[in-house]
């Protein structure tokens, strides 16, 4: 039985071949294919026959079959008999890769941690697999939300990938690091890592398609970064970088060229998945800057992707890109009057959640907002107030949290009696003083709610002060919707205070920055102003104009009320408990008034 290491038995290569010949089948034969592996058994095979049919039978238990416990049995055994054979590295950590990602989904973390850190303990003579379990280890603290941990883990793997002389790998560690830190709000430490992540992407020389995709890694933090700091001006070069990047890589051939170095046996993302990417932080842009045209573009081609990509490819990542592209649509819907439709894409993402628990998790406090939102844009004030409020309890994120402050005291300066409440959400978000995230565009909604808040009041030089500090933040970084609400508010102000000219030289502006948005609601109060305004100004010609404009945006918006309220989605604002509901019940008719939204 010796010789069985150097030339396997013919009975084994024989049940090894219709194994592989019924797995390979179309549709697959996999009860065929466990049978063969099984049969291995009868012949009491040597150890490393034994280990390897053994993870053979875990994997495909594991991948093809709902058998969970029959494959952790099998992988188990593999990784218990591969230990004790020399040189059988790549049997023993896969068995132990796989196991582990078995404990995860059984919510057995636990388990799943001593086992990766004793294999990577034992796995530091073979590069592949020690990077391989490292990342893994890293991500699984990852996902229980140790960041502190995962981090160490990333940067114990930059540092033997430097030593094993491998620039490529440690620029994908260091460049993950980097990411954990931005999650982390770690901004000092970020900026000098992300220098360095710069300097080893560029001086790196090897394959075009692996430094092109480090290249794409790298801007995609930077242009997130820029992004999370509210920076939408400042972020167009890196922007512009990475989509000329992402066109590179897919003229590029995807040549199999197998690395000499094992450690660089690693890609960060699929060529597709990369694009998909590269699209959503495009129409994340377009969302903030308030290209509502060009987010709606992108988005359709993004979703059209990740339809094809659907298809093939079962991987988690592509619902989560699909659940963030949907959550900034709907966005650009309820701004550009188009209820009816965000509601259905809210429901969209409602059933996606329900499919994966973890999706959901990560998106319950993003999907209330959005209903919140919705609540707004329909005039169902006590509805928002519960879906903000449920929001606020499901985040821990600092931007989201603020933004849901910042909304739900516009509900309550609307609701005009709520003065406690308001007062108590504003001390917590002041712009002037301690204000909590470092968002420019945050900041700068901010300062708007206050003018908003000074103007129901009537303190008009407060509110200006408020309004100019608005507009100077939002012209710095190319704010368009800010710096449109803010016009319109000030030219509101001014028409009160009996300054017609003044007022105009504000509506007018306003009026053509929430066209080219396009922004419903601001077109529709900036017709009511332009109408009044030009009355007053003895202009009858120009105030009929305003006056049809404003009659059609009026209609226009009513019908999508209309339309909205009537969906059985809308039941929707109800559900503020629990995961989506499944079932959604159709209603009669409207519940909201339609005079209080106009």
């Amino acid at each position: 039985m010796a010789s069985n290491a150097e030339a396997p038995e013919p009975w084994y290569l024989a049940l090894l071949g219709f194994a592989e010949h019924f797995r390979t089948s179309s549709p697959p034969k996999i009860r065929l294919c466990v049978h063969c592996l099984q049969a291995v058994f009868q012949f009491k095979p040597p150890q490393r026959t034994e280990a390897r049919t053994h993870l053979q039978l875990g994997s495909v238990l594991y991948h093809h079959t709902k058998n969970v416990e029959l494959a952790k049995g099998h992988l188990e055994k593999a990784w218990y008999i591969a230990q004790q054979v020399p040189q059988f590295e790549d049997v023993k950590f896969e068995a132990a890769s796989i196991l582990s990602e078995i404990f995860c989904q059984q919510n057995l973390v636990d388990s799943a941690k001593p086992l990766l850190r004793k294999a990577i303990q034992i796995s530091q003579q073979t590069p592949y697999w020690h990077c391989r379990l490292l990342f893994q280890l890293a991500q699984l603290h990852t996902l229980e939300k140790d960041l502190v941990s995962a981090c160490d883990l990333l940067g114990v793997g930059a540092e033997y990938a430097r030593v094993v002389g491998s620039e490529y790998t440690r620029a994908l560690f260091t460049l993950s690091k980097g990411m954990l830190m931005l999650m982390e709000r770690k901004l000092s430490e970020v900026h000098p890592l992300l220098t360095l992540c710069g300097t080893i992407v560029e001086n790196w020389q090897g394959n075009p398609i692996q430094k092109e995709s480090l290249r794409v890694f790298f801007l995609i933090l930077q242009v997130t970064h820029y992004l999370d700091a509210g920076q939408v001006k400042s972020v167009k070069p890196c922007l512009k970088q990475l989509q000329q990047c992402i066109q590179t890589i897919s003229t590029l051939h995807d040549d199999e060229i197998l690395p000499n170095n094992p450690a660089d046996l690693f890609h960060w993302l699929p060529k597709e998945h990369m694009c998909v990417l590269v699209y959503l932080v495009t129409v994340m842009h377009s969302m903030q800057a308030g290209y509502l045209e060009k987010a709606q573009k992108y988005t359709d081609k993004a979703l059209m992707q990740l339809e094809k990509l659907k298809m093939l490819d079962s991987s988690p990542i592509l619902s989560t890109f699909q659940v963030i592209l949907l959550e900034h649509i709907i966005m650009c819907r309820l701004v550009t009057g188009h209820k009816a439709t965000a509601l259905q894409e809210i429901s969209q993402v409602c059933q996606l959640c329900q499919q994966s628990p973890r999706l959901f998790t990560n998106h319950a406090a993003q999907l209330h907002t959005l209903l919140g939102l919705y609540c707004i844009s329909v005039n169902c004030m006590d509805n928002a107030e519960a879906q903000f409020t449920t929001a606020l309890q499901l985040t821990t994120h600092q931007e989201l949290w603020t933004f849901i402050v910042t909304n739900l005291a516009s509900v309550y300066i609307r609701e005009g009696n709520r003065h406690q409440e308001l007062y108590s959400l504003l001390e917590r978000i002041n712009p002037d003083h301690n204000f909590p995230v470092s968002s420019h565009c945050l900041r700068a909604a901010a300062f708007y709610i206050r003018g908003l808040l000074s103007f129901f009041q009537g303190r008009y030089n407060e509110a200006k002060r408020f309004l100019r500090e608005t507009l100077k933040m939002s012209n710095a970084e190319d704010l368009n919707r800010l710096t449109a609400c803010s016009l319109v508010l000030l030219g509101h102000i001014f028409y009160v205070l009996q300054n017609h000219r003044e007022s105009n030289n504000m509506v007018v502006p306003a009026m053509q920055l929430a066209s080219k948005i396009p922004d419903m609601s601001v077109q529709l109060w900036s017709s009511a102003l332009l109408k009044d305004l030009n009355k007053a100004l003895g202009n009858p010609m120009d105030a009929h104009e305003a006056a049809q404009m404003h009659q059609t945006f009026s209609q226009q918006l009513l019908q999508d009320h209309i339309a909205a309220c009537s969906l059985p989605e809308h039941n929707l604002i109800s559900w503020t408990d629990g995961p989506p509901p499944v079932e959604i019940q159709a209603q009669n008719g409207p519940t909201t008034s339609l005079a209080g939204l106009l």
